[in-house]
């Protein structure tokens, strides 16, 4: 039973490490465009993140019109770069309006309130 309720705590923590990824790639490509290796280097300090986790996550973003795509030639082959929207900027910016709001739920499970 106990080993039932492991598995719903790791869902969960997954699926909400995800959509913080989700976040944080908007944050860094809101610094500069970028490709999907150097992503990965940029956000290696905040996250684990492998590429086979990055490009879903980058293919939803652009499916969502969070970010769009454009190609750069680099040592004769063609690089994709990812570029945030304005659609992404708003997306990104409002997830940082309801922070407090996360914060307090954070402090409520924890024991702080």
């Amino acid at each position: 039973r106990m080993h039932e309720s492991r598995k719903e705590v790791f869902k969960v923590e997954t699926q909400l490490k995800k959509g913080l990824i989700e976040f944080c790639i908007l944050a860094a490509l809101r610094k500069e465009d970028s490709y999907g290796y150097r992503l990965v280097e940029v956000l290696s300090d905040y996250v684990s993140l492998s590429e086979s986790t990055l490009y879903p996550i980058l293919k939803r973003l652009e499916k969502n019109g969070y970010v769009e795509t454009y190609s750069v030639e680099h040592n004769s082959r063609l690089r994709r770069y990812y570029q945030i929207t304005q659609s992404g900027k708003n997306h990104l910016q409002s997830f940082v309006g309801t922070w407090p709001e996360m914060v307090k739920i954070y402090q409520y499970i924890k024991g702080e309130e």
